[in-house]
């Protein structure tokens, strides 16, 4: 007993060491098909300081607790870090999860750890980002990103009021699947397509508060004849608010953004932007081990894609547009103190 103990102790130090990882709990055994009884559920995050994936593995955690499941938590080492994450999906296999959930960091880069893992026996649910293609997990759990960015660009659309566009647009990551879909989304909800001429500058700033501000100051110096701005995410928009100050033009722009954390919120509170859009990591996560819960008992696997849903948060609500306030937002957010 003492030597199985001890083992144990080895393995999470080596895993901590490899990954990069927050380890929440490790077990031993390999029972890892469905129907066992008992949930094992591993999750794999982007990385473990990120507050939206602090918020999503807390939930995460918490809900494994209440229904009695094992639970064990595993990131990579930085946004992006892949290889971090398929060691993860290796250990979390060599250690009898039965379950997998995964915010991947590459839509492609995990697919022969996740089939591997899959071929084993194991349910594995996307969270938060789909693979690429879709079908490469069991089921996705995560926001509807095209409807969220549809969302933001409705409300900028009826915050003009008729006004024609002046739009600029600071993106995340080119070809991340995230940035392509909150991009298109918003641009069917103001009302235009990417070659439409009211655009008039858009830079990429890797969801970088600093990159946006940098990008977007040197879009001013193109242009200050603008009325609108789409920001990709939260920390972005902070940072284009922060170009926009310094040319004094925060009072002839409306701007949204999307993501829902507490700070975001705070932001729409203290006219930063006019509206966000809030996704839920908490539901997320809460779904995600439910199916695992379901799945140990029965073998019944969820399947497709499953939207945990968005909503918009302003103060200045406008006709067609549904939306909460901000009061309800720093109620529901995630990722710091409400």
């Amino acid at each position: 007993m003492r030597q199985r103990s001890l083992t144990a102790l080895a393995l999470a130090a080596v895993l901590a060491t490899t990954t990069g990882c927050t380890v929440e709990r490790h077990w031993g055994g390999n029972t890892n098909t469905g129907g066992s009884g008992k949930a094992k559920v591993g999750l794999v995050t982007k990385t473990d300081t990120n507050p939206y994936f602090v918020a999503l593995r807390e939930s995460a955690k918490a809900t494994a607790q209440a229904n009695g499941a094992d639970f064990s938590a595993l990131a990579g080492q930085f946004d992006g870090d892949n290889d971090g994450q398929v060691r993860a999906i290796e250990n979390l296999v060599q250690q009898g999860a039965n379950t997998i959930l995964i915010t991947p960091s590459s839509s492609t880069g995990v697919l022969k750890a996740i089939k591997d893992a899959r071929d084993a026996g194991i349910l594995v649910i996307a969270l938060d980002t789909a693979t690429e293609p879709p079908d490469a997990v069991d089921a996705t759990f995560a926001t509807d990103n095209f409807a969220a960015g549809q969302q933001q660009g409705a409300y900028v659309k009826a915050s003009l009021k008729g006004t024609p566009p002046k739009l600029l647009m600071v993106d995340g990551t080119a070809g991340s699947s995230v940035d392509t879909q909150r991009h298109g989304g918003f641009l069917k909800g103001i009302g235009l397509t990417d070659g439409s001429p009211e655009i008039k500058g858009h830079t990429a700033a890797n969801g970088d508060q600093s990159l946006a501000q940098q990008g977007m100051e040197n879009l001013l110096q193109r242009t200050t004849d603008i009325n609108a701005v789409y920001s990709m995410n939260e920390p972005m928009g902070r940072g284009a608010n922060a170009a926009l100050k310094a040319r004094g033009l925060t009072n002839q722009i409306v701007m949204g953004s999307i993501d829902g954390g507490c700070e975001g919120v705070q932001n729409v509170k203290d006219g930063l932007y006019a509206a966000t859009v809030m996704q839920f990591p908490k539901k997320m996560a809460e779904q995600g081990v439910l199916a695992a819960v379901e799945y140990a008992k029965t073998g019944k696997k969820p399947t497709g894609f499953v939207n945990t849903g968005s909503a918009v948060i302003t103060d200045k609500p406008l006709p067609g547009v549904e939306s909460h306030d901000t009061a309800w937002g720093l109620q529901n957010c995630w990722g710091g103190a409400k």
